[in-house]
């Protein structure tokens, strides 16, 4: 995986921001230990590996869809680097790694045109050709050669950053209602084990884990070779929500059927994880639909919607002078929505009051904000070459800076994996390689903004991905509970024909070294955190090709496994489970119920291929 660094985008105009930079203490000491499997993990999923030609043709395998343009319904609020011109043949799509609700690409500023350019209606890109999966081989090739992983890496860049997101959601109101990847702390209750973190979760294993699908819901009709934004999807006790073209709708848990219908002015750019304990949430959209003239409108507008009664309670809009803020990120913390961009941070009380907005006077600005338990911003500082990112944990109801952490100089981007306890993801010096954002963790401790730990995760290793670009709460593929950083390594050889696989390990955040722990996704199969349920660990594991994926939870002291859902193996049921990469799409796990949907509604391929925006399977 060897996608090359972007070139510098242009820089972003100063101002916004709420509070000043403070003094801090020196700079962290060189990295922890890095990552060590007890043996050196043979190269995964992307690796640059020499070729080998099958002894005999493995059976076939379902095509990952092709990466979905960036143009009609896409924001152009904030454009961002583009790489060089890959050299050799086209891309042939992204890797994917677990069913995702969609398998298409998440978000993609390596993507989108050069700064001082305007993309087109329906965007046009260089060609790419849709990535066929090799057989026993889910969501990936087995060996692919330099010249192709480099196109790979090119496309897994745009997929991350395009916009949408992936994240995976806790059940009901547990976990102080969110719906995010990492997790945040996980809980507190239960039983310590003998090898530490508690053994208690509310998910439990059913009698019969054998799922059935539940519903599907098709795909929106898209005109004109467009693709447009669908992305958020919540689950309350009552309902699963669902981001359509311009509107929200909640459907019924088990049959699918629809509750309500929220329309919409424009495309949803950006919805938030998080949900507070009476089912709110924030998005971001568009106040009008696009159209070829103007294929994008911004990102606006930005709403609360009661995902309980399916309406929309307010929706606020911030100025900068005499124009109005395109957002590129929102957040929800406590009874604060928060939204970030190059212009700088506002925020709003859930009763519709702002708390604060950008100031002029501002050398700085709050690029984003990770919410959750807790309030972090991402304040920027300085021009592109001498950038320094300021990592503050601030009161969510007045703004005022908590604490603060200065990251090294030169570092462009980072992204809030966890805000309790405060875990961030950096590609220090462009190093990752992998397209992936990532290159080390930072433990901070969030009330003194001192740093705990350094933990190196190089991407030729470790799956998880941060886009960290615009959207600064994108971290997907890893959990973050008791204490520890859960990441999945990259996908290799199992012991079967043709087989890959991958396995599950966790770092202390105090030590930032291995646990020792190690949860493997068995021959064939690729396991990634999705949640965490106390202090449990919710994965899911995408199926080879001839059977169907698994929800299991995994203790947090013993990492024994346990089977919570068994999707069907049949070949229509694991066509539609296999389109939907965990790495490109959204998925929510609660009470033996599990959701997958896409981030992006494009025109369909073919007339002969059936697309769903969304996905339930149940057990029972």
């Amino acid at each position: 995986m060897t996608q090359p660094p972007p070139p510098p985008p242009q820089q972003p105009p100063q101002g916004g921001g709420f509070g000043p930079p403070q003094d801090q203490p020196p700079q962290p000491p060189p990295p922890a230990a890095g990552p060590n499997l007890g043996k050196a993990p043979e190269p995964g999923y992307g690796y640059p590996q020499a070729p080998q030609a099958p002894q005999e043709p493995p059976p076939a395998a379902p095509q990952a869809p092709p990466t979905p343009p960036q143009g009609y319904g896409y924001p152009q609020g904030a454009p961002a680097p583009q790489p060089p011109a890959p050299q050799g043949p086209p891309g042939y799509g992204y890797p994917g790694q677990q069913p995702g609700a969609y398998g298409q690409p998440q978000q993609a500023p390596y993507g989108q045109p050069g700064y001082g350019q305007q993309p087109g209606y329906g965007y046009p890109q260089q060609p790419t050709m849709p990535y066929q999966p090799q057989a026993g081989q889910p969501g990936g090739g087995k060996k692919l050669n330099a010249q192709v992983l480099i196109i790979v890496a090119a496309v897994v860049a745009i997929a991350l950053i395009i916009g949408g997101g992936v994240w995976y959601a806790s059940s009901g109101k547990d976990e102080g209602k969110q719906n995010d990847t990492a997790g945040q702390s996980g809980g507190t209750g239960g039983t310590d084990d003998d090898n530490g973190g508690t053994t208690s979760g509310k998910e439990k294993a059913p009698s019969d884990p054998s799922a059935k699908v539940l519903f599907q819901v098709p795909a929106p009709e898209v005109k004109n070779d467009s693709t447009v934004v669908v992305s958020g999807s919540w689950l309350t006790d009552k309902a699963y929500v669902k981001s359509g073209i311009a509107q929200i709708v909640g459907y019924d848990r088990d049959k699918g059927s629809e509750l309500w219908k929220l329309p919409l002015s424009g495309p949803v750019c950006q919805a938030s994880r998080h949900v507070t304990d009476d089912n709110l949430t924030a998005i971001l959209y568009q106040p009008a639909m696009p159209t070829k003239a103007d294929p994008s409108h911004g990102c606006s507008q930005i709403a609360l919607i009661d995902l309980d009664a399916g309406k929309r309670l307010w929706t606020k809009t911030v100025k900068t002078g005499d124009q109005l803020i395109n957002f590129d990120n929102i957040t929800l913390s406590g009874k604060t929505v928060a939204v970030g961009s190059t212009s700088g941070g506002a925020a709003f009380d859930v009763s519709g009051k702002l708390l604060w907005s950008p100031k002029p006077t501002d050398s700085c600005y709050d690029a984003g904000y990770g919410g959750g338990e807790k309030l972090v911003a991402v304040r920027k500082c300085g021009s592109y070459d001498q950038r320094q990112l300021h990592i503050q944990t601030i009161d969510p109801k007045s703004g005022k800076v908590i604490s603060e952490y200065k990251m090294t100089e030169g570092i462009e981007y980072a992204s809030i994996v966890s805000t309790n306890p405060l875990v961030v993801a950096a590609d220090v010096g462009d190093s990752a390689g992998d397209g992936s954002g990532i290159s080390d963790f930072f433990s901070i401790d969030s009330k003194t903004g001192k740093l705990r730990t350094r933990i190196s995760a190089p991407g030729e290793q470790f799956a998880a991905r941060c886009e960290g670009i615009t959207r600064v709460e994108a971290c997907n593929l890893l959990a973050v509970g008791n204490d520890r950083l859960y990441l999945p390594t990259e996908e290799h050889d199992g012991t079967g024909k043709y087989s890959q696989t991958n396995e599950i390990v966790a770092f202390d955040l105090a030590t930032g070294k291995q646990t020792g722990q190690r949860a493997d996704a068995g021959d064939g199969y690729t396991i990634s955190p999705l949640r965490m349920d106390g202090g449990n660990l919710i994965a899911y594991k995408r199926p080879p090709y001839d059977k169907g994926g698994q929800v299991v939870s995994i203790a947090g002291g013993s990492f024994k496994q346990t089977t919570l859902l068994q999707n069907p193996a049949n070949e229509s049921v694991r066509d539609v489970e296999t389109s939907m990469s965990p790495e490109y799409s959204e998925f929510l796990y609660a009470e033996g119920h599990l959701y997958m949907s896409k981030v992006y509604a494009s025109k369909r391929s073919t007339v002969r291929e059936k697309e769903y925006l969304a996905v339930g399977f149940g057990t029972g």
